[in-house]
């Protein structure tokens, strides 16, 4: 068996997620369907570095497979790009090593989170951008984030029921950008991993606190208390993004 890694991105809006589930469309079963197809019907299953939710995007997302028989890199690669639908891209396919493993191999994610703050909201982007229509102090925002970085228990910025025990994750990096020519707020999240809509909730935090409704020490007082009920509403998905992953050498 050859094992190939692909970097791919994703139109997420039209997905229950990447992972493959019961009577939803996922970004995995249209892959390996493909992948299927390319293999004359023997079935090809393949490991995703990362499960995005419903109508969540991804622009470096990367996964794994095998085939039972060496393949020429750029003809795999163009074969699935244009055998695959329209709303999923494959940027590179590259043999690799039998022990690589998307998912378990020591790597670091970047996230994205777009926010459009226009009044009104660009109609355009309303499937890539959560839209906030309301005041906000970016300078409070811009303060309360770097709280975010570093090792923490992010117990309090987990959706209830799952099924992780151990929430202690590090972030190596937590800022905000203002994209004045679009009026969109950029949140950039990068660390060893991420709990079940952490992400979410620390955007829907962080702009209740620059809508001046919590504090600006509020995420040191839900990383300390670890009680999901002290942070913000968890923020709709169409504005992540599945940025990048790094591997370790």
């Amino acid at each position: 068996m050859t094992r190939y890694k692909a970097l791919i991105s994703y139109d997420g809006h039209d997905f229950a997620g990447f992972q493959r589930q019961p009577h939803a469309r996922s970004v995995q079963e249209e892959i390996e369907k493909t992948l299927t197809r390319i293999n004359k019907g023997q079935p090809i299953v393949i490991h995703g570095a990362g499960r995005t939710d419903s109508g969540v995007h991804a622009l470096g997302q990367v996964i794994h497979f095998d085939l039972p028989s060496a393949r020429d890199e750029e003809k795999l690669r163009f074969a699935l790009d244009t055998q695959t639908p329209e709303d999923i891209d494959v940027i590179s396919v590259e043999e690799v090593t039998e022990d690589f493993h998307a998912r378990y191999k020591p790597h670091s994610k970047t996230y994205e989170f777009l926010v459009d703050i226009g009044r009104p909201k660009n109609p355009m982007m309303r499937h890539y951008a959560t839209h906030y229509p309301y005041p906000l102090e970016i300078p409070l925002m811009e303060q309360a984030i770097k709280a975010l970085e570093g090792t923490h228990d992010f117990t309090g910025f987990t959706a209830s029921g799952t099924s992780v025990e151990n929430k202690v994750r590090t972030i190596t990096k937590a800022s905000l950008t203002f994209d004045e020519q679009r009026n969109f707020l950029v949140f950039t999240f990068s660390g060893n991993g991420f709990l079940y809509k952490q992400i979410r909730n620390m955007v829907g935090t962080l702009l209740k606190i620059g809508n001046k409704r919590m504090p600006v020490n509020q995420i040191e007082r839900i990383l300390e208390e670890k009680d999901r009920q002290l942070a913000g509403p968890t923020a709709a998905p169409n504005g992540l993004y599945l940025k990048e992953i790094n591997y370790e050498e």
